[in-house]
């Protein structure tokens, strides 16, 4: 018997996974499950993720940088205009790097994980701080 030490998700704690690749939604969708988030909706891009904000509003969007339509750039911003509260966790294949295009300040992400990741460093990610935006 395995007994989780992980602090309990938030209360009403739900979640979206924007990924252009199935098998990192699965992965990501399994992880956040695992871990007590209800994952209310799965998009592979970004007009179909800001569709998912706007119809299902999470309170966490976990969102890969590897989009099959549109950029993680463009949804961060558009995500942080609909949603200002959520938290928002960026998964990216390299190390954020100053210049590359990633959202800095109030629009970017709360949390940036680099693939692969230990699940100690999501979970980290996935509960860590929240900066509230007021736009």
């Amino acid at each position: 018997m395995s007994v989780s030490t992980s602090p309990p998700r938030p209360e009403g704690a739900s979640a979206i996974v924007v990924a252009g690749d199935e098998e990192t939604r699965v992965l990501l969708r399994g992880l956040l499950r695992l871990h007590h988030y209800r994952v209310i909706g799965e998009a592979e891009g970004s007009t179909e993720g800001t569709e998912l904000l706007r119809t299902h509003p999470p309170s966490l969007m976990v969102v890969d940088a590897a989009l099959a339509e549109g950029s993680f750039p463009v949804l961060i911003r558009e995500a942080r205009l609909l949603r200002p509260e959520m938290r928002v966790v960026l998964v990216t294949p390299t190390p954020v790097r100053p210049g590359d295009g990633t959202p800095k300040g109030s629009d970017g992400p709360d949390a940036t994980v680099t693939r692969p990741f230990r699940l100690a460093d999501f979970l980290g990610a996935l509960r860590g701080p929240t900066t509230h935006r007021d736009h």
